[in-house]
């Protein structure tokens, strides 16, 4: 008996053993790092998010065993930024997309609080802000984006954050607690952060331009709905109005001035009025951009330059579910894909990407999904109870 029972669990285990070889393929690792010339590299990523992560990953698993090298302004290996605003006292360790020793095993070098100045194509070389020059044979730009500063009186106070870095995130939990929050921006960062500082501060307000949150996105109904449910967390909204003054106590940040007149008392201020693509250093470079900044990019990933690749926050590609429409989809599963495509595309694969775009969010509880891209839709149906929060809504044209 018990010796058959060992024999089925021994089968069984097998099996599995035989489904796991062959979903996944062994990555490859770099054949010698001690001949390399230090200022060249194979593959140069620049930028440390999700798209810059999955193509240096894509590679190794493709089997590309040369040298790659990634660049990003921040102090930490690549970490899972959205969750910044979702669960702000995390630690980069926490939130850390590979650990340490990833890196080490694969030898995917990571160069951290480096910025990159200049791209020179003609010489395939990237020139650092420290004066560092870079040759590389292929290149990914995958910088995402910068977030807009307010421009009204009184921005430079203390305590008043665009929330960039796990030491962002901790240090605007700490001050919020049992005091006086006001968030500027009804986006999905500044209502993400209401939701999760709702219990935490005495008072949370958000101020917004639009006089509903998520009304471009998910409509005036939906947007409602959300809106509702932030009321009875005890969140207050100030809709159609903006900041004309922060206003401080001994250099920090003590009132709110709205446009309307309305004095809100403040202790700490997050600010989430949008973003825009973090390209500036490509100007002079010949790549090509577009008006607002974005760079533009083929269903391969490629810019105009041979051997030049973007992905991720910062670029416009064609979507296919649009008849291939241009659309920057600034969301963390298409950053993912971009990389992966770009990657594939380095080597020659030919891939074209035509993915669904997907995002979510969660706000006390509640998961918000959508997929698609529904940009200038006229009709919202909605199935399902929008005051229960249990509802599918189609946005149509």
């Amino acid at each position: 008996q018990v010796k058959i029972e060992k024999e089925k669990v021994y089968i069984r285990a097998s099996k599995q053993a035989l489904q796991t070889q062959r979903r996944t393929k062994m990555m490859a690792k770099c054949i010698s790092l001690s001949n390399y010339n230090l200022s060249s590299t194979n593959v140069l990523i620049i930028g440390a998010g999700a798209a810059g992560l999955v193509c240096a990953e894509t590679l190794r698993q493709e089997g590309f065993s040369d040298r790659i090298v990634m660049c990003t302004m921040d102090r930490h290996l690549p970490y899972d930024r959205p969750k910044l605003s979702k669960s702000m006292d995390s630690h980069p360790e926490q939130i850390a997309l590979r650990p340490k020793e990833f890196f080490r095993t694969y030898d995917i070098e990571v160069l951290t609080e480096t910025q990159v100045a200049a791209v020179d194509v003609k010489n395939k070389t990237a020139v650092f802000k420290d004066g560092f020059k870079m040759e590389y044979n292929k290149l990914l730009i995958a910088t995402g984006n910068m977030p807009k500063a307010l421009s009204c009186k009184g921005k430079e106070v203390e305590n008043v954050f665009n929330i960039r870095t796990p030491e962002d995130a901790n240090r605007v939990v700490k001050l919020a607690t049992s005091k006086n929050v006001v968030i500027v921006g009804a986006s999905f960062l500044g209502m993400e952060v209401a939701a999760y500082l709702a219990e935490r501060a005495h008072s949370v307000s958000v101020v917004e331009l639009e006089e509903v949150p998520f009304r471009k996105f998910f409509g005036e109904r939906v947007g409602r709905a959300v809106m509702k449910m932030f009321e009875s967390n005890r969140v207050k909204f100030y809709m159609q109005t903006e900041v004309s003054e922060l206003r401080e106590q001994e250099g920090k940040l003590k009132e709110v001035v709205l446009k309307s007149g309305k004095v809100l008392r403040a202790d700490v201020c997050v600010v989430g009025v949008g973003a825009v693509p973090a390209t500036g250093f490509l100007k002079q470079s010949g790549i090509n951009i577009d008006s607002k900044g974005f760079i533009v990019v083929n269903k391969m990933m490629q810019t105009n330059i041979p051997g030049v690749f973007a992905a991720g926050d910062a670029v416009t590609f064609p979507l296919a579910l649009r008849n291939n429409k241009k659309v920057n989809v600034p969301h963390w599963q298409m950053a993912h894909m971009h990389g992966r495509i770009a990657a594939l595309n380095m080597l020659a694969h030919g891939m074209e990407i035509s993915t669904v775009p997907y995002l979510w969010t969660a706000m006390f509880g509640k998961s918000i999904r959508y997929a698609g891209h529904g940009e200038g839709f006229d009709d919202v149906v909605i199935q399902g109870d929008l005051d229960e929060l249990k509802f599918v809504a189609f946005y149509t044209k």
